[in-house]
């Protein structure tokens, strides 16, 4: 973690969390996890090195996930592996 993701003030309102039971968690906004999600699950680790690159991309594009408050890269790699799955899953269709 970096010094600017610490440094970074919380909207989080942590004692009125803490004071919460678990019955008091509002989880109506969570899907179920069904056999189908366990079935599909896959364990990563965020430890793994990255592959450092120079891309072109639109300025628009950069600009809307520069804005984003916890950092571009982050979200450009989460846009990518989400990419990258769906269209996995689109070829073992497609082959089986």
């Amino acid at each position: 973690m970096s010094e600017r993701d610490t440094n970074k003030h919380s909207r989080t309102d942590w004692q009125k969390l803490e004071a919460m039971t678990d019955g008091e968690i509002d989880y109506s906004d969570i899907p179920p996890l069904d056999d189908n999600f366990f079935a599909r699950a896959t364990l990563r680790s965020p430890h793994q090195p990255k592959v450092i690159v120079t891309m072109q991309v639109d300025p628009d594009v950069f600009a809307w996930f520069n804005a984003q408050e916890d950092g571009w890269g982050r979200r450009i790699r989460a846009a990518l592996r989400i990419y990258v799955e769906a269209h996995r899953e689109q070829q073992l269709v497609h082959t089986t």
